[in-house]
């Protein structure tokens, strides 16, 4: 039975297999390897995903929807052609169709899958990529950080030295730092921003069309929306490989016609640049180790292709990067190489991957040094993962009789400003304040999925 690697993105998806000659892409009815992460509905309520889904955005709106991965792990629902869908739900009919695009292609049925993951996703946004595959009917045999598979694809388990991988993809911007020695892929630090990607680029010509046009943006019907969001797409192409982009989009009694220079696109962008920044600082910071220590660095994503990029990591590090010539399929391909290397194939060598928890996790306490409620921390960031670990905490007022624990995930002291995981409440024996302890253990496992435990230790209850 085959097994794939699939790379869930915001704009496009690939699913590609591991064979005999290494990783291959698979393609869709259409004979590309990029499907449109795009779902729509037809009039009888059956579902349409990829590049005929995207056209209708521009047809048919309200039946049509994308983008829905940045809402994943959210409890936003999407109300399209009278149903009122998770992101999970969305994502699983994109997944299914991936998976029978690989059955059509292998000849045999496919129910395992590596499936890539933004290293900076959240546990909700893991937790929900892992329900969208079973809801798709397939077994999640890893979750692999885009930045790990993107190491993978480039051959860099064949390679000693310290790699930065910069991948900046339609939705989301990760950053890792690994190290590779003696047959070890060690992640030595992760950051990212899950709310930046080639998307917000576009949105920004989309909103400077709409200027130039007098139009606010918002005031656009839905038809004309998706139109301008076409145009500004295919403006941001252009602008990759020439200097100026002309632009037009029919309005409801009017068309809209100009162009736009890719100077004027870099001075849109600069907000957008300065937010790279950091997490990119932040990784190296975290790793402790000098820029000029890091042997190669590579950029993976379709929207490194547009030249401000190269040019910001260039001037940055003070060297060119390594763009591959075809930045959105590398992480498909190093999924289903991850694939291999968990089947043990003979083709390749052994390697032994070290990846880390990209945030801080832990609970609200109360801290009677400073006399309010902190985040305290039990797994560290970047903490080498699989980790299991623990704290102790007592009861706060006597008598109490329960103990509410949150779960949070994030890097500020103050609770309320960190993403908030769950609770757990557990009932404690009345006594003075102090005498009841409980045990609290989070186990965050390869996937990145955690798994918080709070037990009793006078009653041994959980």
């Amino acid at each position: 039975m085959a097994i794939i690697g699939i790379d869930l993105g915001t704009t496009n998806s690939l699913v590609a297999a591991w064979t005999a000659q290494g990783p291959r892409l698979i393609e869709n009815a259409l004979g590309d390897t990029l499907t449109p992460s795009a779902v729509s509905f037809d009039a009888d309520g059956g579902a349409i995903v990829g590049r005929a889904a995207l056209d209708r955005l521009i047809s048919h709106p309200d039946r049509s929807v994308a983008g829905f991965k940045r809402m994943m792990g959210s409890a936003r629902l999407v109300d399209i052609a009278g149903k009122s869908l998770r992101p999970e739900d969305l994502s699983a009919l994109v997944l299914r169709a991936l998976r029978e695009d690989a059955e059509t292609a292998l000849g045999e049925a496919v129910t395992e899958a590596v499936i890539s993951v933004p290293a900076y996703f959240s546990d909700p946004q893991r937790k929900a990529t892992l329900d969208a595959a079973r809801i798709a009917g397939l077994k999640v045999e890893r979750l692999v950080n885009e930045p790990t598979a993107a190491a993978l694809a480039h051959s860099l388990e064949k390679q000693d030295g310290l790699f930065l991988i910069l991948d900046l993809g339609g939705g989301t911007f990760d950053v890792s730092l690994l190290h590779k020695l003696d047959g070890m892929i060690e992640i030595k630090a992760s950051a990212g921003d899950v709310m930046l990607g080639g998307d917000d680029f576009s949105k920004l010509i989309a909103g400077e069309i709409a200027r130039r046009a007098g139009i606010p943006l918002s005031d656009l019907p839905p038809q004309a929306q998706a139109r301008l969001r076409r145009a500004a797409d295919d403006v941001k192409r252009i602008l990759s490989d020439q200097h100026v982009a002309p632009y037009a989009f029919d309005l409801p009694d009017a068309t809209v016609a100009g162009e736009m220079t890719r100077d004027a696109f870099e001075t849109l962008a600069e907000p957008l640049m300065r937010r790279l920044r950091a997490p990119i600082e932040q990784a190296i910071a975290d790793s402790r180790i000098a820029p000029g220590q890091i042997g190669q660095i590579v950029l993976v994503g379709g929207a490194t292709r547009m030249p401000m990029i190269r040019a910001f990591v260039a001037k940055l590090f003070g060297r060119f990067p390594l763009l591959d010539p075809r930045p959105d399929h590398v992480i498909a391909l190093g999924a289903a190489t991850q694939m291999g290397l968990k089947a043990r194939d003979a083709a390749l060598d052994d390697v032994v991957m070290v990846d880390v928890c990209p945030f801080t996790l832990g609970i609200a306490s109360f801290d009677g040094r400073v006399g309010r409620t902190i985040f305290s921390p039990i797994i560290e960031r970047n903490s080498v993962v699989p980790v299991s670990r623990n704290g102790l905490y007592q009861t706060l007022l006597d008598d109490q009789e329960h103990i509410t624990v949150k779960v949070l995930q994030g890097e500020d002291i103050r609770p309320e400003r960190n993403i908030l995981l769950g609770t757990i409440d557990i009932a404690v024996p009345k006594g003075p304040a102090g005498r009841e302890s409980v045990d609290v253990r989070f186990t965050f496992d390869i996937n990145g999925v955690l798994i918080a435990e709070v037990t009793s230790l006078s009653t041994k209850e959980r």
